[in-house]
């Protein structure tokens, strides 16, 4: 699909500000019961898009009624009773409908605190800063077209430090359901949800640094949608016999497998948008990824071996370290999947732009309904700045001014 033309009058990136905000109200906020609620949603996206610097509940009360609307605000994101779950499905649905979307992206999005007490917080080692920081992990399911990138799902990661201590558990008023543990239980519950809400199954782009992409990919099988997992150097995996003749099957990692048939590396020319052409080196392998098992007894019956084909690129020539991707799109041309791997970019430029700008990573509260119903917020506030534009509200006019989609590898551990 092609993203929708932000040059049409009305059209993304040139609505004026309460039509957007009333289009939001009538579209993602019908589902809250109570006019209050609903009144209370709109005026928490408005403190977001008007407040500047951090979003704290202060800065967002300040712009709805002053010191006096402080614990109303807290209540309504902490203690209220609204779902949140279907306002993120209505935003699912708006934001398809206005942005026509070429890909889901799931990303991750990290998240430093400074204390020990807000729901999924604690130390984890960034390989991108080189250090341990407290922090909280999330990850999003972003709708990405050409130009624009919004997210309309999120999964915060919680680990057994949360989840089997019973104390830290109640005190953060986690769900008896959420059994959420590791990066891969967060990304195939975003996954299948992202390829099952579009009608046109837009493929399904992960972006996160770190996964077992044998057990990642093992859990999306059945994605009725394309899917391309970036991966590392590291990754087992060997050559499919069957399509690559005279090159060894046994089991190898990516990048020595890569380095094995430099031979079949090309100069390949390709269309990031309609007026823009790049160049690059790349190559395509058929491969093999291992299916673990699918319990303790094993996998008795069926091929134990998944076929995929393995990306390479190198942007900028074979000097520059080369972008790994998996992919079960056996049918899609080398320039069509290198266009979707690119769509990480744009989602990474918005998460700077937006998303930050409205607050997506500023909420201090400590619970987990807290938390979803903020990001949720913020994830509307984010779709108004796309529909608006970035100069129609305070919070994000200084971010106009936006660079351009880079050709290097994304900036993924805290972009957004």
């Amino acid at each position: 699909m092609m993203g929708t033309d932000s040059s049409r009058p009305g059209s993304l990136g040139d609505r004026a500000p309460e039509q957007v905000l009333a289009e939001l109200r009538t579209t993602l906020f019908a589902s809250l019961q109570r006019s209050d609620q609903r009144l209370r949603a709109e005026q928490y996206v408005r403190g977001l898009l008007a407040a500047e610097g951090r979003k704290t509940l202060r800065n967002i009360a300040a712009q709805i009624g002053g010191a006096t609307a402080r614990q109303s605000v807290h209540h309504f994101i902490s203690d209220s009773s609204w779902e949140w779950r279907p306002v993120r499905q209505a935003l699912a649905r708006h934001t398809e409908r206005l942005l026509e979307p070429q890909a889901w992206v799931v990303r991750p999005t990290v998240i430093p605190k400074a204390g020990v007490h807000s729901v999924g917080v604690e130390p984890r080692f960034l390989p991108d800063l080189g250090q341990t920081v407290n922090s909280q992990q999330a990850y999003g399911a972003w709708m990405v077209s050409g130009t624009h990138a919004v997210p309309v799902d999120w999964r915060l990661l919680l680990t057994e430090s949360w989840l089997a201590d019973a104390e830290r558990r109640r005190g953060a008023g986690i769900p008896a359901t959420v059994r959420t543990a590791t990066p891969e239980d967060c990304v195939s519950q975003l996954a299948p949800r992202a390829g099952g809400e579009s009608p046109g199954r837009v493929p399904v782009v992960v972006n996160v640094d770190g996964l077992d992409a044998a057990e990642c990919a093992r859990r999306l099988e059945s994605l009725d949608a394309p899917l391309l997992m970036r991966v590392d150097p590291g990754t087992r995996l060997r050559a499919d016999g069957s399509a690559l003749q005279g090159y060894s099957e046994r089991t190898t990692t990516a990048g020595q497998l890569l380095e094995a048939v430099k031979r079949l590396r090309r100069p390949t020319e390709w269309t990031l948008t309609r007026d823009d052409r790049r160049d690059t080196v790349a190559t395509t392998v058929p491969v093999l990824l291992p299916r673990p098992p699918r319990d303790r007894a094993g996998r008795p019956d069926g091929n134990p071996w998944r076929p995929m084909r393995l990306i390479g690129e190198w942007a900028g020539g074979e000097r520059r370290q080369a972008r790994l991707w998996l992919t079960d799109a056996t049918d899609l041309p080398i320039g069509a999947l290198l266009r979707l791997t690119r769509l990480t970019a744009v989602a990474d430029r918005d998460a700077r732009r937006v998303a930050d700008q409205v607050g997506m990573r500023d909420f201090v509260g400590r619970s987990f309904q807290g938390w979803h119903r903020h990001v949720t917020l913020a994830s509307a506030a984010h779709l108004a700045v796309v529909m608006a534009g970035t100069e129609a509200f305070p919070a994000t006019r200084a971010t106009a001014a936006a660079p351009e989609v880079a050709d290097g590898p994304a900036d993924t551990a805290g972009a957004a």
